[in-house]
C-alpha cells in the first residue's frame, strides 16, 4: 500500500469515528499501547513495516495532556531482505484535545520530539561483512487524532508525520533526514479508581427581611416598624413598643377587710396571665384604703391588702423578682374625694389594690 492510499483511508476513518463519550478532564495518570502501520520514506530504500509502541501519561488539563512513548519498528530493505533494518526510539508527545461538552468524540492535533536509535545492516565485499550501522538521532512528530471514552479503557486513532534526522545511513548516504508516515490505533488505561464527581455545595441562601430579626424583639424585619426598639419592653406585632396596663381597679375590698373576695381572685388570675404573657413586665403591688378611720390604721390595712394580692400573685407562678411591694399607700391615694364628715366616706373604689407597671 502506499502512502497516499493510506492516508486517505486513515483519514477518512478519522472523520466517521465516533466512538467515545465526551471526555471530562480526569488527571489520573494512565498507561497506552498503540499499534499500526510505518510507512516508511521511499528514500531509505525500506519496505513498510508495523509497528508498536507503548507509553505513559496525564491530562494537564482538560484540553491538554503530555505522553511519554516508547516505540519499535523492524523494516527490511527493498532491495536485500536478508539484511537487517530496526529502529526504536522515544517520544514525548503533547496534545491539544477539543473537548466539547455533550459531543461523544473529540479531535485533537500532537507535537512530539524524541529520539530515534537505527541498527543497518549491510553487505561489503571483506571477510567482516556484514557490516553493522548503529546510530541514534533527533527525532521531531506532528499528526492528527481522534479520542474517545469506552468506560474503564479509552481508544485513540492517529495519524502522524515523523522527521528522523538521520544522516549516517549507509543505504542512502545522501540524505540529510527521513520523513516516516505513522497510522495507529491504541488505547488508554487510567490507573487508579476513577475520580469521584466534585460535590457542589448549594449556594448559600440570602436570608431575607422575612428571616430577620435585628433588634431581637421578636418580630422580622419586613414587619417592623419601629427597628430600634429596647429590650425589656413590651412590643406589639408591629414591633413598636406598647403600653401595657393591668387593670386592677376591680380588686376591691369589704370595709376593714383584707380578705380577697371571689371578684378579686378572678380578676387576679386575668392579671396572671398577662404577667406570664409578658415576662419582661415588672409591677409594684399597691395597696390602698377609703378615707375611714384613722391614718395609721388605714396604712397598717392597705398593706394587707396589698400582701394579699401579693401572695396570690407568687402562688401562681409569677417570679417575686418580678413583684415590687408588697406597698400600702393608705388613704393617701383616694380616688374619689370624700369626706369624714360627709356621708359616703366608705367608698368602695378607694379600698382597692392596684398592680403598677414599672417598665
Amino acid at each position: 500500500m502506499n502512502k497516499k492510499l493510506l492516508c486517505a483511508a486513515l483519514l477518512g476513518g478519522l472523520s466517521l469515528a465516533q466512538v467515545a463519550s465526551a471526555q471530562d478532564f480526569d488527571d489520573r495518570w494512565y498507561l497506552t499501547g498503540a499499534a499500526g502501520m510505518n510507512i516508511q520514506d521511499n528514500d531509505r530504500g525500506t519496505r513498510n513495516a508495523p509497528f508498536g509502541a507503548i507509553g505513559l501519561g496525564k491530562f494537564l488539563n482538560k484540553n491538554w495532556s503530555l505522553d511519554g512513548e516508547l516505540n519499535y519498528q523492524n523494516p527490511k530493505f527493498d532491495a536485500n531482505q536478508d539484511a537487517n533494518w530496526s529502529q526504536y526510539g522515544i517520544s514525548l508527545d503533547l496534545r491539544r484535545h477539543f473537548v466539547t461538552d455533550g459531543r461523544n468524540w473529540n479531535p485533537y492535533i500532537l507535537m512530539g520530539l524524541g529520539y530515534q536509535r537505527s541498527e543497518e545492516e549491510y553487505f561489503i565485499p571483506s571477510p567482516l561483512s556484514p557490516g553493522n550501522r548503529k546510530d541514534g538521532n533527533f527525532a521531531a512528530k506532528v499528526g492528527v487524532g481522534i479520542q474517545g471514552d469506552l468506560g474503564r479503557v479509552g481508544i485513540r486513532t492517529e495519524l502522524a508525520y515523523r522527521a528522523d534526522f538521520d544522516d549516517q545511513s549507509v543505504n542512502a548516504p545522501q540524505e540529510d533526514w527521513f520523513g516516516d508516515v505513522l497510522a495507529s490505533v491504541g488505547i488508554v488505561v487510567p490507573l487508579g479508581p476513577e475520580p469521584a464527581a466534585p460535590v457542589v455545595a448549594p449556594p448559600p441562601v440570602q436570608a431575607g427581611c422575612a428571616d430577620k430579626d435585628d433588634d431581637g424583639d421578636g418580630v422580622n424585619n419586613c414587619d417592623d416598624k419601629c427597628p430600634n426598639s429596647q429590650a425589656g419592653q413590651t412590643i406589639g406585632p408591629d414591633g413598636c413598643p406598647v403600653p401595657v396596663t393591668i387593670d386592677l381597679k376591680g380588686v376591691n375590698f369589704d370595709f376593714d377587710k383584707a380578705t380577697l373576695r371571689p371578684d378579686a381572685v378572678a380578676i387576679l388570675n386575668e392579671a396572671t396571665e398577662i404577667l406570664k404573657r409578658y415576662p419582661e413586665l415588672k409591677v409594684e403591688v399597691a395597696g390602698h384604703t377609703d378615707l375611714c378611720g384613722k391614718d395609721a390604721y388605714n396604712q397598717k390595712l392597705s398593706e394587707r391588702r396589698a400582701k394579699a394580692a401579693y401572695d396570690y400573685l407568687t402562688s401562681n407562678g409569677v417570679d417575686a423578682g418580678r413583684l415590687n411591694g408588697p406597698i400600702g399607700y393608705g388613704e393617701s391615694r383616694p380616688l374619689e374625694q370624700t369626706s369624714q364628715t360627709l356621708p359616703g366616706c366608705k367608698s368602695e373604689k378607694n379600698r382597692r389594690t392596684e398592680l403598677n407597671v414599672q417598665n
